[in-house]
């Protein structure tokens, strides 16, 4: 009996885990398909997304990067101010010590000079080039220290609208540079190569225009510059100067001498009618002599 107990004990076994792992497995492959499922779900936007997408979209977002004045930009305030200032004195020489001590206290430089000496006045002229927050100091220093101020005239000139417009071009063109520079480095054929060349060269000739203009207005901006001139008008009187007698002198003499060359050339402008004179008096004598005769 025993014999026989113990293989139907073990045939039970065998039917209960047979009956038992169907539900066990079925329940596995639930989860696994759940599991699956969520798997997909997650992962099909990426899926969805093409190569050719997701290049573009690269692009977009490192366009802006590239080009920063087109977004967020802070325009500064571009202002060009020039003046012209006459101012009378009675010392040139010690007028001059005057102006270089003032354009040394206010960081300035001379950046032309020129002397004029005539019988009738002394002229000095300056092109001042001065650190733009300095300049209307420089000018009060001028119109109050040095002497008499004959003229003056200061001008302003915004040129914030050309400075952006020139900075969001230039910075354009350099990436467009960039892409020909990388095309030129992927073209296949002689030609291809040629004209993104000849691209190229133009782009960096108008780039090199545009940073160019740049430089002198920003050089405009924060130098303004200022046209002096120092004038001296010379006494002409025999009373206070022998120079002034003889200059006198010298030009009554000359307006003289100019006079009478004008009469002797007028004159001589009317020798048509000194010969026509005589001839006319001929003619009325033969005239009278055959009225006497008759």
């Amino acid at each position: 009996m025993k014999k026989l107990f113990i293989p139907l004990f073990l045939l039970i076994l065998i039917n209960c885990n047979k009956s038992g792992n169907p539900q066990e497995i079925k329940s596995d492959l639930v989860e696994i398909i759940s599991e699956d499922k969520v798997m997909d779900i997650n992962a099909s936007p990426a899926q969805e997304i093409p190569v050719d997408a997701m290049v573009s979209a690269k692009s977009v977002n490192t366009e802006p990067k590239s080009s920063p004045l087109q977004s967020n930009t802070i325009i500064v305030k571009k202002v060009i101010k020039n003046g012209d200032l006459d101012i009378q004195v009675g010392d040139i020489k010690k007028a001059h010590q005057q102006v270089n001590e003032i354009i040394k206290s206010n960081n300035a430089y001379i950046q032309t000079e020129r002397f004029n000496n005539t019988d009738i006045d002394e002229r000095q002229f300056f092109t001042i080039r001065v650190p733009h927050k300095n300049f209307d100091a420089l000018i009060n220093s001028f119109s109050n220290g040095i002497g008499s101020v004959l003229s003056k005239n200061i001008a302003s000139n915004n040129v914030t609208e050309e400075y952006t417009d020139v900075s969001i071009k230039l910075a354009n063109k350099k990436i467009y540079l960039e892409k020909y520079r990388d095309m030129l480095r992927n073209a296949k054929t002689t030609k291809d190569m040629l004209e993104i060349q000849e691209n190229i060269r133009e782009l960096e000739d108008e780039i090199d225009v545009a940073e160019g203009r740049l430089r002198f207005i920003d050089d405009r901006v924060n130098y303004s510059t200022l046209n002096l001139m120092l004038y001296k008008e010379k006494v002409r009187s025999s009373a206070t100067s022998k120079i002034g007698f003889g200059n006198l002198f010298g030009d009554s003499f000359t307006e003289g001498w100019n006079s009478f060359v004008a009469f002797f050339l007028g004159i001589i402008s009317l020798w048509p009618f000194f010969l026509l004179i005589p001839l006319v008096i001929l003619i009325w004598k033969k005239w009278r002599n055959k009225k006497k005769i008759e």
